[in-house]
């Protein structure tokens, strides 16, 4: 099983290398091979799955609509390899691994600290975190690159399950010496006077904010944004020092509210509620590990940690 399954991961290996590169020359190249093994590992593929995953373009080459079927599965079965793999050693090892991704949102609120704190009491468990936005952490779970995601938002796909941990809102985050931060809600005619600093497009906060403005027969383009970050840290440094104002995750602003970094209002009309899930794959087989996690959450939530 090892060497066959060995010797299956090395072929995959070239796909996915040749189907990066686009180049049989530059794939042998970075994976240490010659230009005639890369060439019989796809030859052996095709034959095997009896299509055509190249097709010649120019120099270079490109995927057959068949071929991006083969890489899309190759890159689950490779992942899922390497984690059969890992979890006969850490069977072993009586290790239980977890790899968990985070939204950026996520990663800001409490969420990294309560895992922090799980890891601790758990001496056989190993979490590596990882931050990304939803989409790609979607496709992290799906290709089984991760376990599990926290995510701000949801996105339905029935390959997957689904936690509700929490409910959040967005508000709208000022400098202190902004003339707004005298106020508990503003209008969207008085939002529109503001510099917005926002998240990337592909971010389930600026999503939302989008939708919502919509609902209104707005639209973003008559706000002036004069920057995207998808770094929150550096978001809410710019907000501080009065560069701009922000939309941003209640839960991620609480400690700054609390050393008066700065402060939050809301805005009229738009009620911004999103959730927070607990996203993984319906193979995954440590629900014990989520629920108490979730159980240490609302623990540590009730707390104010």
């Amino acid at each position: 099983l090892i060497s066959g399954g060995s010797m299956i991961t090395q072929k995959l290996t070239t796909l996915l290398k040749v189907a990066e590169t686009k180049n049989y020359s530059k794939a042998a190249e970075e994976l240490n091979l010659t230009q005639p093994a890369i060439s019989m590992h796809i030859k052996q593929l095709e034959e095997e799955l009896n299509t055509k995953i190249f097709r010649r373009k120019n120099h270079n080459v490109e995927l057959t609509p068949e071929g991006a079927i083969v890489v899309k599965y190759a890159i689950r079965v490779k992942n899922i390899y390497s984690n059969l793999l890992q979890s006969l050693k850490d069977e072993q090892l009586n290790i239980k691994r977890l790899t968990i991704g985070l939204t950026p949102s996520a990663e800001s609120s409490i969420i990294s600290r309560i895992l922090a704190k799980y890891s601790l009491e758990k001496d056989n468990l190993h979490i590596t975190i990882i931050s990304d936005t939803i989409k790609n952490l979607y496709n992290k779970i799906k290709n089984f690159e991760i376990d599990v995601a926290f995510v701000d938002g949801k996105i339905l796909d029935d390959h997957l399950n689904y936690i509700l941990l929490d409910t959040d809102s967005l508000v709208l985050a000022v400098a202190n010496n902004n003339p707004l931060s005298k106020k508990k809600i503003i209008s969207l005619d008085e939002l529109k006077q503001e510099k917005l600093i926002l998240r990337s497009e592909s971010s389930g906060t600026t999503e939302l904010f989008e939708n919502q403005l919509k609902s209104f027969g707005e639209s973003i383009d008559n706000f002036e944004v004069m920057m995207e970050i998808d770094n929150i840290a550096m978001i809410k440094d710019l907000v501080r020092n009065n560069y701009g104002v922000s939309i941003l995750a209640k839960s991620t602003c609480l400690r700054d509210i609390e050393k008066n970094h700065f402060k939050i209002v809301s805005i009229e009309n738009l009620s911004m509620i999103r959730e927070l899930n607990i996203v993984y794959h319906k193979d995954f087989s440590h629900i014990d590990i989520l629920s108490e996690i979730v159980d240490l959450y609302q623990e540590s939530k009730k707390l104010s940690i």
